[in-house]
């Protein structure tokens, strides 16, 4: 599947530079006036924000949401004259901002009808597209195979499987052979006829999409299947119901997280890597030889391995990359045993986060050995990597850290870790990064 992330980015600094130009332009005293400029950009973002006003859908048109575009302009017309309030005995012209906010507004809305219109014709050409099948056939089928067909949604259709044979030539065979089919053909998203399966079967086909990263859309019938992340989508008419619906999926959601750790991480490299890092070179260094910092190879996002840094706390051995640290482990050294009880020796990690192969909240990224024999035997694993790792994560400030010693401890880090994948918002994030501090401070009986 292509992916194009930088489309909504580009689309809010777009919108930014036109609220910023056209003021800049036509009422320079009021831009120009202390932080004004700051004041105009930050309304902007916290309210198209908090309206979710970037599209995030695939079937979005100008008009899905026009209602979103009106509210935002109202909040923001709101915004523009609260400033004036601030400036005790300004004189301000009224009708002139009036004039200054309608510019503004057609402005922008001729851009949003040029990127619905952009984005359609892009997707017409061959980008930001996914893979999709089917699974079971119907009059339903039938329906939604015209939002598939829409050469400018993006969807390429690969054909259905179904155990009742067909002389169509979308026909890809019984439904036993789709497991092989969608593995081999980097299919994304599977839609299934739930009146076609058992309630075992649909068991099944859940738990193996879970696992392999695949998203699974469900057309239901009246048959219970519920998960707590389900959410419900309109096809034409045709409800369907997407069984792992992920908040960090969401445009909007990304840009946040991103800058947010984008922000984070900066200040950490900044204010405390900057001094502690030659710090930590001498002390490590005096006490064995070897390199100051620990790299290895971890899986991230959707399996993307990654090198992942740490400040070095044991002697080299041959062992660091299949066994896992335990308590009073002989290869800890004794500034390593400080670092790891503090968890300094997690700080170069954020190196990867402003890389982007991290982010500060998220779950732990594990050793490529631990990550293959979890998928395996852990169900569900995977799910945890529909999203970035994190430096620490919900699992770690909930007790579940350090030495996996019985089958319930990933079980129970697992189970945590998806709870943060179909939960995540950036005040649960806040409350992650607070109880981490704290727990450094205090202390924490498995950080060895």
């Amino acid at each position: 599947m292509k992916k194009s992330s930088l489309i909504i980015p580009l689309s809010v600094v777009i919108h930014l530079c036109i609220i910023n130009i056209a003021l800049y332009i036509l009422t320079p005293e009021t831009y120009l006036e202390k932080l004004n400029a700051v004041y105009y950009s930050f309304s902007w973002l916290l309210i198209t924000s908090a309206l979710k006003f970037y599209p995030t859908g695939r079937k979005e048109h100008f008009f899905t949401n026009v209602h979103k575009m009106f509210n935002v302009y109202t909040l923001f017309g709101l915004a523009y004259f609260a400033i004036f309030g601030l400036g005790a005995g300004m004189a301000v012209d009224v009708g002139l901002h009036i004039r200054i906010l309608l510019i503004i507004y057609g402005l922008l809305t001729l851009y949003r009808i040029l990127f619905y219109w952009s984005i359609r014709k892009y997707r017409f050409m061959g980008g930001n597209y996914v893979n999709v099948v089917a699974i079971g056939r119907d009059k339903n089928l039938k329906k939604i195979r015209k939002v598939f067909d829409d050469p400018y949604l993006g969807y390429r259709y690969k054909g259905f499987f179904d155990n009742k044979a067909s002389v169509s030539p979308t026909y890809l065979g019984e439904i036993s052979n789709c497991f092989d089919y969608i593995l081999k053909n980097d299919i994304n998203e599977v839609y299934c006829l739930v009146s076609k399966f058992s309630f075992t079967e649909l068991r099944k086909l859940i738990d193996f999409a879970d696992n392999n990263l695949i998203k699974l859309k469900l057309i239901p019938d009246n048959k219970e299947v519920f998960t707590p992340s389900m959410s419900l989508e309109m096809y034409d008419s045709i409800p369907v119901l997407n069984l792992r619906r992920v908040p960090l999926d969401a445009e909007y959601s990304k840009i946040l997280k991103r800058a947010f750790d984008i922000a984070f991480s900066f200040l950490v490299i900044v204010l405390i890597l900057s001094w502690l890092t030659p710090l930590l070179f001498f002390l490590i260094k005096m006490e064995s030889p070897g390199p100051l910092f620990f790299r290895q190879r971890r899986h991230g996002f959707k399996k993307k391995v990654f090198w992942c840094y740490k400040f070095r706390s044991m002697a080299q051995n041959a062992d660091s990359d299949f066994k896992m640290a335990s308590k009073n482990d002989k290869r800890i050294t004794k500034i390593g045993k400080f670092i790891r009880k503090t968890s300094i020796d997690e700080l170069p990690q954020f190196f990867n986060v402003f890389l982007g192969d991290m982010s500060v909240v998220g779950p732990r990224p594990h050793m490529e050995l631990h990550t293959n024999d979890y998928e395996n035997s852990v169900d569900k694993y995977l799910v945890r990597h529909f999203v970035k790792p994190g430096i620490t994560g919900l699992a770690q400030i909930s007790g579940c850290r350090g030495e996996i010693m019985k089958p319930k401890d990933i079980i129970n880090r697992s189970r945590f870790d998806i709870f943060y994948v179909e939960k995540w918002s950036l005040p649960l994030d806040l409350r992650i990064i607070y109880r981490t501090i704290h727990n450094v401070f205090a202390g924490e009986e498995k950080a060895y």
